[in-house]
């Protein structure tokens, strides 16, 4: 009887413990949150602040362009990037809508939000990390948006550049 009294305790300690150790997330806070930081770091390159714009960055991010080329680390992408800074014009993408979903834990968001860009309508989508209380992008993939009708000119348009691309791969 003892054993059982014991093991009773020993569960519902456990089970105690658990219950008091999870946190609630606000997730109508961290979606506000999110949006801030997004509309910032929009606004940062809009703006042509380097600084900024990069410091959003997580340091092992990846920046996933439009060209089949583009698969940027976060050092290549500021290298690449920097001259477009330096002349105080980079891009300006305006958010038309942006959708926000949050992991269990409120540490982690995946998004996509749709912009208006100087290569008309596009999609960003991305990963974001919250670490020591600050968001970071671990990852971000610029999108341009093709209307099923207009996919067959957008093919023939590529055909050339992707037989370039895909010699470096076998198959």
């Amino acid at each position: 009887m003892q054993k059982m009294l014991l093991v009773f305790v020993m569960s519902f300690f456990f089970y105690g413990c658990g219950a008091i150790s999870k946190k609630t997330i606000n997730k109508s806070s961290i979606k506000a949150d999110v949006n801030t930081f997004m509309i910032n770091w929009h606004k940062a390159a809009s703006e042509a602040n380097y600084k900024n714009y990069f410091k959003a960055l997580d340091s092992s991010s990846i920046y996933i362009g439009t060209a089949a080329e583009e698969t940027w680390t976060k050092k290549d992408f500021a290298k690449f990037s920097k001259p477009y800074f330096d002349k105080g014009k980079a891009w300006n993408f305006k958010t038309l809508d942006r959708n926000i979903f949050i992991a269990n834990s409120g540490e982690f968001v995946w998004f996509n939000e749709r912009l208006r860009t100087w290569m008309g309508t596009c999609r960003g989508s991305g990963v974001l990390e919250k670490i020591n209380n600050n968001w970071v992008i671990k990852q971000y993939v610029l999108s341009v948006l093709i209307p099923n009708n207009d996919i067959q000119k957008v093919i023939k348009a590529k055909q050339k550049n992707d037989a370039i691309f895909l010699k470096q791969f076998k198959n």
